[in-house]
C-alpha cells in the first residue's frame, strides 16, 4: 500500500489517500508541537509520497495549525483535500465562540478561511456534540454552507451514534447535505466505538478515520507502568505525557497492550508504531487513519505502516488482548440461549 492508493471516502466520490496527515502537532503554542520549519519538513515528506489528505482544526495550537498549512500549500492546493473542524471555542469567556449552533459554525468557517488562505474547505468536520444545539439548526446551517461552495462535504466527530444517525436521516429526508466521513478515536486501547459507531458508519456510508490511532504515543512504546496516572485537568497540558494521562490511556490495561504490539513488533522487524497503525488499516470500515507527528523521524516511521502485513494469528493477538467488553443489548442477544430462542436452532446467514 502507498499514499497514492487512493479510497473513496464514504459515499462520497472523493478520493483520498489511505493515511491522512493530522497537524494538531504543528505549532508549539500548547507547549509541544513542532516549529514551522519542522512542520514544513512532515508536510513535505507526506505529500511528496503522494499523499492529499490534510487533517486540521480551527483551534489547533490556537490557529498556529492552520497558518503554517496556508503557508504550505501554495501551488499544491488543487492536489490536496483540507480538512478542518468547528465547534471548540476561539475566544476564552465567548460562549458564543463554541459549540454547533450557526453563529459559531458561520464565523468558524470564515477564520479558516482566512488562516489557510483558501477559498474554500474541502471537508468540514462538526468537531464533537455540544448536546445543546438542535439537530435542525446544525444540518440547516451546514447545508447552506456547501450551497455556497465555502465547504464542500461534510464530516463528523466525537458525537453518539444515535445523534449521528438522526441527523443523516434528516439530511436525507429533506435533501441536505449527508456527512460523509466519520472522525472518532479508534486503537488498540479504544475499541469501545466497535460497539455502536463504527457498524453504523458502515450502514449509513460514512468513511472512519481514526483520531489517535497509536493512543496518544502509549502503543508506541513511549509510556511504562511507572507513568501510568489519570488527570482530570481541564486546560491543555503544556506536557506532552500530561495531555494522555488527560486522556485517559494511561492505564495498567493500555500498558498490557502496548507491551503484546511491541512483541508482535519484534516478530516482524518492524515498530510498535506501524504494527498499531496496521491494525487499523486493516479495518475494513477504516479509510484513512489520522498520522499524526511532532518530528519527521515520527512521521516517517508512521508512514512505514502501510508496508506492514499482519498474519491472521498476529491480528488475532491483538485482538484478543485489546478486546472491549460486550454491552446491552449485544451482550444480552448473543447468549446462545437468546440465539435459540430468535433462530429456534436453525443456522441463518448474518449481514456483515
Amino acid at each position: 500500500m502507498t499514499l497514492d492508493n487512493y479510497r473513496l471516502l464514504g459515499r462520497s466520490g472523493l478520493r483520498v489517500s489511505p493515511m491522512s496527515l493530522g497537524t494538531m502537532t504543528f505549532g508549539s503554542d500548547w507547549g509541544w508541537g513542532a516549529d514551522i520549519a519542522e512542520a514544513r519538513r512532515i508536510f513535505d515528506l507526506y505529500v511528496d509520497r503522494g499523499g492529499n489528505f490534510i487533517d486540521t482544526s480551527v483551534n489547533y495550537t490556537d490557529g498556529a495549525a492552520e497558518r503554517f498549512l496556508g503557508e504550505f500549500i501554495g501551488e499544491k492546493r488543487e492536489r490536496l483535500v483540507i480538512a478542518t473542524k468547528f465547534t471548540m471555542a476561539r475566544e476564552p469567556g465567548n460562549p458564543n465562540s463554541g459549540g454547533n449552533h450557526r453563529l459559531n459554525m458561520m464565523r468558524s468557517v470564515e477564520q479558516s478561511l482566512r488562516q489557510l488562505g483558501t477559498d474554500r474547505i474541502d471537508l468540514f468536520y462538526l468537531h464533537g456534540w455540544d448536546f445543546t444545539t438542535q439537530p435542525e439548526e446544525v444540518m440547516r446551517g451546514l447545508d447552506d454552507l456547501v450551497r455556497s461552495g465555502k465547504i464542500l462535504y461534510l464530516g463528523i466527530c466525537n458525537t453518539p451514534a444515535w445523534r449521528i444517525s438522526q441527523m443523516q436521516t434528516l439530511a436525507d429526508l429533506r435533501g441536505w447535505s449527508p456527512s460523509v466521513a466519520l472522525q472518532i478515536e479508534y486503537s488498540l486501547v479504544e475499541r469501545t466505538v466497535e460497539h455502536e459507531l463504527m457498524p453504523m458508519a458502515a450502514a449509513l456510508g460514512l468513511g472512519v478515520l481514526p483520531w489517535s490511532p497509536l493512543g496518544g504515543g502509549v502503543l508506541a512504546g513511549k509510556y511504562s507502568r511507572s507513568d501510568v496516572q489519570d488527570s482530570r485537568e481541564a486546560a491543555v497540558s503544556p506536557t506532552r505525557k500530561g495531555v494522555i494521562a488527560s486522556s485517559g490511556h494511561l492505564t495498567e490495561r493500555s500498558i498490557e497492550i502496548a507491551d503484546e504490539v511491541r512483541a508482535v513488533a519484534e516478530e516482524l522487524g518492524s515498530t510498535a508504531s506501524r504494527v498499531s497503525l496496521a491494525w487499523t488499516l486493516a479495518n475494513r470500515t477504516v479509510v484513512s487513519p489520522v498520522m499524526g507527528a511532532r518530528t519527521v523521524a515520527q512521521a516517517e516511521d508512521n508512514l512505514g505502516a502501510l508496508d506492514v502485513v499482519l498474519s491472521p494469528e498476529h491480528l488475532d493477538r491483538l485482538n484478543r488482548v485489546s478486546a472491549p467488553d460486550p454491552i446491552f443489548p449485544a451482550r444480552f442477544v448473543e447468549r446462545p440461549l437468546v440465539q435459540q430462542l430468535i433462530f429456534g436452532g436453525a443456522s441463518v446467514a448474518r449481514r456483515t
